[in-house]
């Protein structure tokens, strides 16, 4: 018997999404989020429970989760909402899992390892877009390719983004564009551009932060990681931005003032637009003798795979699949986990 799950941030665009991934499912997972009237008008049309607490308030969060097996936190920016989340887990006993792209809150779980084990709970961060499919192809490479030590991990996802996304996005402007040297996280002011075949040719790309820099690590050991994105003109002048904007830009008053437009946004991609959207992957192997190895995936559009993502690790959990301590997906669910839901396909390019 499953046990139960517990979804906080279900009044977001994301949250909303894997909420009716889930009752669709005919799961009844509790949904929550800091105001319960706003949660009510999320789960009362889909039948589902609802609850509220404030992750300022250890007490309430205690007795909100102490009757549940796993918690999925949607709420973000994960930077605010990770670590008393995981706190009140590791306190209570229960699975933790979130949909992070960030690497900072990666690698603060990752700290966190010995800790999880000793309280026989799971820390699964990243069950979303970030970085399901992209932890998966650099697992299989490494597989491939078993004593590659450098991994470079192209995308191309589409512009839309929900304003969780935005705003996330706006926390990492000042921090420049990190990458993994010989096991290190390290950041460069500037970004570096390259180009990449995503199957119609070769495309501009240039380097993100983005959530693989930490996860792919710790699924891999490779110590030389980068992962660079399709350089649509947005994405190359956000990357691109001088030191000095960035760190205008990174003040607590123009980060207040850019989140404020964010709200002004529409709340995510419509229906048709995820329908009709699909992403990418490239991902290359690198070993010290030169030998090379490439595979590419194709999957639906990311807020969609998250919805389907993101639950199906939860309900997984709550079904006893679980390896305590902290995971990532494919440590947790194997390198063809990805391969497992619709619309997902990878072929390698090269043997």
């Amino acid at each position: 018997m499953n046990g139960t799950i517990l979804i906080y941030g279900a009044t977001g665009y994301t949250g909303k999404l894997i909420a009716k991934t889930a009752a669709d499912q005919g799961a009844r997972p509790i949904l929550a989020g800091r105001d319960l009237r706003k949660v009510k008008s999320v789960a009362a049309p889909i039948g589902l429970d609802a609850r509220a607490f404030d992750l300022r308030d250890p007490a309430r969060i205690d007795a909100a989760i102490k009757d549940v097996s796993v918690v999925l936190c949607v709420a973000g920016p994960f930077s605010a909402t990770s670590r008393p989340m995981a706190d009140a887990c590791l306190r209570n006993r229960v699975h933790y899992l979130d949909i992070t792209g960030e690497i900072d809150v990666f690698e603060a779980l990752a700290t966190r390892a010995a800790e999880a084990k000793s309280r026989g709970v799971m820390l699964l961060p990243g069950v979303g877009f970030d970085v399901v499919p992209s932890d998966c192809l650099a697992a299989h490479l490494k597989r491939r390719l078993p004593d590659a030590n450098d991994l470079k991990l192209y995308l191309t996802a589409g512009a839309n983004m929900s304003r969780g996304t935005a705003k996330t996005m706006i926390e990492a402007i000042a921090a420049g564009a990190h990458l993994r040297r010989n096991g290190r996280i390290v950041a460069r002011d500037q970004a570096e551009t390259g180009s990449c075949d995503f199957g119609e040719g070769e495309k501009p790309t240039i380097q993100i932060s983005w959530g693989d820099v930490a996860t792919a690590f710790h699924s891999t050991g490779i110590p030389n990681i980068e992962v660079q994105f399709e350089a649509s003109p947005a994405i190359k002048a956000f990357a691109s931005t001088p030191w000095f904007v960035k760190s205008f830009l990174g003040l607590g008053f123009m980060q207040s003032l850019l989140k404020f437009q964010v709200d002004r946004m529409p709340e995510g991609p419509s229906e048709a637009a995820r329908r009709a959207g699909r992403a990418v992957l490239v991902g290359v192997v690198r070993n010290e003798k030169g030998q090379t190895f490439r595979s590419r995936m194709r999957t639906p559009e990311g807020y969609s795979l998250t919805a389907a993502s993101a639950f199906d690790a939860a309900n997984r959990i709550a079904a006893g699949e679980v390896k305590p301590g902290f995971q990532t997906p494919s440590l947790a669910f194997g390198a063809d986990y990805i391969l497992t839901f619709d619309g997902v396909t990878r072929v390698d390019l090269n043997s």
